[in-house]
């Protein structure tokens, strides 16, 4: 008997060198460092807080990735296999941890130090080699954490974020690799950020991480480098309830993986969004063409989560399909949908409006993305899109206007007509786009008025009186709201000036949803959207502006008539790019260079934009300072700025 487990043992020890020379081979020819990370040298570039002794627990042996000091490094490959000959020292011992793991298990606790939520081995470092070898999942350990200082470092925050998630859950197989993931996390299963876990409640998620962790290695999750499995369960819980999906069999995720993997390879990429900035010429076409193209006609279903007559912006939308049916009635019929709410019954409409036999779906408000995810990837044959900006997803296309080359003419008609340098600008939401709507009206006033200061307030703000603040400070010229909402009795729409408690409308930026429901139509129907669709895993934004014809700005007989001209001109060079809003030199107001002299601003920076510019008085508000029927939409899109009043970041 003991002479096979010593056959064993050295086929065992053979074949994890073998492992192990493998390893120490691909790193060489990749130029890669082919022993096991160092933790001295790791933190002699760190700056460390403190260190907290954690006791004994079980850690992830894949996330055991090193050593902690130069002492047996090269005795391991990379992979923790070992690299020494048979016949030494060193194979003895590591071929007796194999027996006696074979006949009994190993239980004695390593010790380690727990960096950046990765582990480096003080002592056993065999015994690390030995289990994964053997595959193991978990392996006891005496835990010290090193704490690093804080510092604006993403990966060092997104270390902090764990260290609070792990005070309430000691969970510590989890690994993000976006800020925000924890936190999201908490909210997707239900807690909140004080709710300590109980052990049956870690022991429920464990064992659907369990599931969910075996599914992803099947679709070949361990082999993505931009993503871990962490960032794919989190974007599957963002689709599939956790109370639903914990009770799941890994089967079971599997065949939820296999819908939504194009989706989830899509989160592990840096640049994920191609923005489709004008129709393509194969879009301007007749009516009359289309009609004898088409023998049968397309169903398009418009969804809504308020009621037209209570919103301004879905209101726009209802004004742009009965454009639609006017323009295009030939072709198609239309048909509005009210979800009475995101999260009651987005899902079953949309499913029923697909199994109806609808061809193209408009979604117009950023909370339905969601519904529309589940529904698009169970009904390929539909085309489903979003009127939200800078969404990552292969499975929904999402389409806007660029409304601020609107906002930056607008705002040199405040610039001019303004007789105190004051104006006042009224904001929503602070979420994707609106930075820059705020910056641009902000800039156009600056460029005929050098000393024009923009006043900006958010009419999502709790505790806060917009009318009070303008008044107080003496703003007479206010910039608000784009659209009337019907059955409002507030007239305060577009640019105004208030005089002796009598407003008067000077211009109004508009939305010309007909005619971008009619573009996206016209070019759907002349097979573009398969010509766009190059299959390369990018997400596709519609992002059109002044020279699709898509948005406008109105101005009314009581501007002068050389300001009107001015506009005019203004809105030709725009349209036909000879004139950019965001060209450099422009600075925020922290003073920092946002572009550079005589270069412009990306358009993927104009979208994604956080910040704004010096002769804006005003901030990005926290999450916590808006109302709660804000919430959710800036929870889904917006910017936010948790961390600390002035500093935002993008969720």
């Amino acid at each position: 008997m003991k002479g096979l487990v010593y056959i064993m043992a050295y086929d065992d020890y053979i074949k994890a060198q073998k492992m192990g020379l493998k390893a120490f081979k691909a790193a060489t020819s990749h130029g890669q460092y082919p022993y096991l990370p160092v933790l001295d040298e790791i933190l002699s570039h760190a700056d460390i807080e403190c260190e907290v002794a954690l006791g004994v627990m079980n850690i992830p042996l894949n996330q055991v990735v090193g050593t902690s000091t130069f002492g047996r490094t090269q005795a391991f490959a990379s992979n923790f296999m070992p690299l020494l000959d048979y016949g030494s020292e060193f194979s003895v011992k590591w071929s007796s941890l194999v027996d006696a793991q074979i006949e009994e298990g190993i239980h004695d606790a390593i010790k380690v130090y727990e960096y950046m939520n990765k582990y480096y081995v003080v002592e056993g470092n065999k015994r690390v080699s030995v289990l994964k070898y053997f595959n193991s999942p978990t392996i006891a350990a005496d835990v010290t954490r090193k704490v690093p200082k804080r510092s604006d470092d993403p990966d060092i925050q997104i270390y902090y974020e764990f260290m609070a998630f792990f005070k309430l859950t000691k969970i510590n197989y989890l690994q993000f690799s976006k800020l925000g993931s924890y936190p999201k996390l908490l909210t997707l299963v239900g807690k909140n950020d004080t709710d300590i876990w109980t052990d049956d409640e870690c022991m429920d998620f464990s064992s659907f991480h369990t599931a969910f962790y075996k599914a992803f290695k099947e679709k070949g999750g361990n082999k993505l480098e931009n993503i871990t499995c962490g960032d794919a369960l989190l974007f599957y819980l963002t689709l599939y309830p956790y109370e639903e999906a914990k009770d799941m069999l890994s089967s079971e995720i599997k065949v939820n993986l296999d819908k939504i993997w194009p989706e989830i390879l899509l989160q592990g990429e840096d640049d994920t969004v191609e923005l489709l900035m004008n129709p393509t010429e194969e879009t301007k076409i007749m009516t009359s063409v289309l009609s004898k193209i088409s023998t049968k006609k397309k169903k398009v279903a418009f969804v809504y989560d308020k009621d037209p007559s209570v919103s301004d912006w879905i209101y726009g939308h209802e004004l742009g399909r009965l454009h639609l049916e006017e323009a295009l009635g030939e072709i198609i019929e239309t048909h509005a949908y009210v979800t009475n709410g995101v999260n009651d019954n987005a899902e079953n409409i949309l499913e029923e409006i697909c199994n109806d036999g609808c061809d193209i779906i408009f979604t117009v408000t950023p909370q339905l993305i969601k519904a529309c995810l589940k529904v698009a990837v169970a009904h390929p044959e539909v085309k489903i899109l979003n009127c939200a900006l800078n969404s990552s997803h292969t499975a929904v296309r999402t389409y806007y206007t660029r409304m601020y080359e609107a906002k930056f003419l607008t705002g040199m008609i405040a610039g001019a007509m303004c007789t105190n340098d004051k104006i006042g600008y009224v904001a929503d939401y602070p979420i994707y786009g609106i930075a820059a709507n705020i910056n641009a009206f902000a800039l156009g006033a600056k460029m005929v008025n050098p000393r024009a200061t923009v006043y900006l307030a958010w009419s999502t703000m709790k505790d806060f009186d917009m009318t009070e603040y303008f008044k107080e400070r003496g703003i007479t010229y206010i910039s608000a709201q784009d659209m009337i909402t019907p059955q409002s009795d507030n007239r305060q729409f577009g640019l105004f000036v208030e005089k002796n408690d009598t407003k008067k409308n000077l211009a109004m930026s508009i939305y010309h949803w007909g005619a971008f429901y009619e573009e996206l139509i016209n070019s759907i129907m002349r097979g573009s959207w398969k010509v766009e669709d190059t299959g390369d895993s990018k997400a596709l934004n519609y992002w059109w502006g002044l020279s699709a014809g898509v948005i406008d700005v109105i101005c009314s007989n009581n501007l002068p008539i050389g300001i009107t001209k001015l506009i005019h001109l203004m809105k030709h060079n725009i349209s036909s790019g000879m004139f950019h809003p965001f060209v450099g030199p422009i600075t925020d107001q922290e003073g920092n260079i946002r572009c550079e002299e005589n270069d412009l601003l990306s358009p993927e920076a104009i979208m994604t934009m956080d910040w704004l510019v010096p002769n804006v008085v005003g901030t990005i508000p926290t999450i916590d300072e808006l109302v709660e029927e804000a919430k959710p939409v800036v929870e889904l899109r917006g910017l936010d700025t948790t961390t600390e009043k002035g500093g935002t970041s993008l969720l």
